[in-house]
């Protein structure tokens, strides 16, 4: 006999007890009421037999820390957070980083720039292309999920790791090479954090800048097919194809730059604040951050447009960003918001280090069809646009040089 579990359509205020009549006993320790084989999440049935959850490491009942909006954190099981995300309840998963934003520190005195390394920088954009960007795409989009308690998720990583090592040795010279280092950071689940640094010539007081994306997918329910061709399957390669023409330009920063591609991020930015902690506790100086999660899709019958978020982040860098986009962008910007805890730039943001996060379009425009399903993928649509995917390419390109700086002999 099929035994079913049922989760219910929820607000913030009710996620952490609707499943407490279900499975919970006297002294509050939370289990599930099974074996089952099938949850019903928001009126729509799900596989949760063995089978289904053959080749993840995802155990519904482990009991998570977690962090929402204006509230005290709760313990809620991983099967209680699908149901917070499917009810688009965003949040912090703390379990591994409680004290993340707790340490004392100076208040930043960052200012940024004017733009005005022009030169420099439309010199490495004309070498952008989109080429490269759909091939990686292709592949990385071709995994069926890249869950970051998955194998396919570990099995994506290294793929990544092999991609971001071939680019710096093709990409990159005999010289400049010796200031790249490729690092994975490590996370217990198994699908690593992957850091690629160029080293600078400036003391470490004037801190480093961080270009990020995410790496991993998830469905809805986590199980099935997640190609996440545009969340963040599109960041991801947009970043990398940055990174890229920067090496080819043989670009050697003043002060020190990071690629991140950050594990884990659909689990409650659990890699983000893993490395952010990390950053926080060893005393890095981190001078600007700038997250690019969903950077391909032009929604049918609206104007191509950039989505500078303006809540929860930095909003001199914020300013910053929006100069650069008008100084090097084909396309104009749109001010929109995206909620607490929506992508990585909000573990940096958490931790007291200024961080931004630059979106495909106003937030009510982008691709939330597809997102989290098995129809993320690049041929889904025309919407999909590996050209507007380019002009974050040159975003990040004009980010890095500006505040990074470049040496010149």
């Amino acid at each position: 006999m099929k035994t079913s579990i049922y989760l219910l359509s929820l607000t913030a205020s009710a996620i952490g007890v609707s499943l407490r009549t279900l499975y919970e006993t006297g002294d509050g320790q939370k289990i599930l009421p099974g074996p089952f084989d099938e949850v019903v999440l928001n009126g729509q049935a799900f596989d949760a037999s063995p089978a289904a959850r053959s080749g993840f490491s995802l155990d519904l009942a482990e009991r998570r820390l977690v962090q929402m909006e204006g509230k005290a954190p709760v313990w809620m099981t991983e099967l209680e957070k699908i149901e917070a995300r499917a009810n688009s309840i965003r949040f912090f998963d703390i379990t591994d980083t409680p004290t993340l934003g707790l340490r004392p520190k100076a208040k930043s005195s960052w200012t940024y720039p004017t733009p005005t390394s022009y030169t420099q920088v439309t010199s490495v954009i004309k070498s952008l292309t989109t080429e490269g960007p759909r091939t990686l795409l292709e592949k990385f989009s071709s995994f069926r999920t890249r869950h970051y308690k998955s194998e396919e998720g570990q099995e994506s990583q290294k793929w990544l790791l092999s991609q971001i090592q071939r680019i710096t040795t093709e990409a990159a010279s005999p010289e400049l090479r010796e200031l790249i280092t490729i690092n994975e950071f490590p996370h217990p689940w198994g699908q690593h954090t992957v850091i690629a640094r160029i080293n600078g010539s400036s003391p470490v007081e004037d801190g480093i800048v961080v270009v990020g994306a995410h790496q991993d997918s998830t469905n809805m329910w986590p199980f099935l097919p997640a190609p996440g061709a545009d969340d963040d399957g599109s960041g991801t390669v947009t970043i990398l194809e940055s990174y890229r023409a920067l090496l080819a330009a043989g670009f050697t920063p003043k002060r020190s730059v990071e690629f991140h591609w950050y594990s884990a991020e659909e689990g409650g930015l659990l890699g983000s604040q893993a490395v952010a902690k990390s950053y926080e506790t060893e005393g890095i100086q981190v001078y600007a951050m700038s997250q690019f999660d969903m950077t391909a899709w032009v929604k049918a019958g609206t104007q191509e447009e950039i989505g500078v978020i303006t809540d929860y982040v930095d909003h001199l860098l914020t300013a910053f960003n929006k100069e650069l986009i008008d100084a090097y962008l084909s396309v104009p910007y749109v001010e929109t918001k995206c909620g607490y805890a929506c992508s990585d730039h909000a573990s940096w943001s958490k931790a007291g280090y200024p961080g931004i996060f630059t979106i495909e379009s106003s937030f009510g425009h982008a691709n939330h069809a597809n997102i989290h399903t098995s129809h993320d993928r690049i041929d889904v649509s025309p919407e999909f646009s590996f050209d507007h995917m380019l002009e974050f390419s040159k975003l990040a390109v004009a980010f890095v040089i500006e505040l990074a700086g470049w040496e010149t002999a």
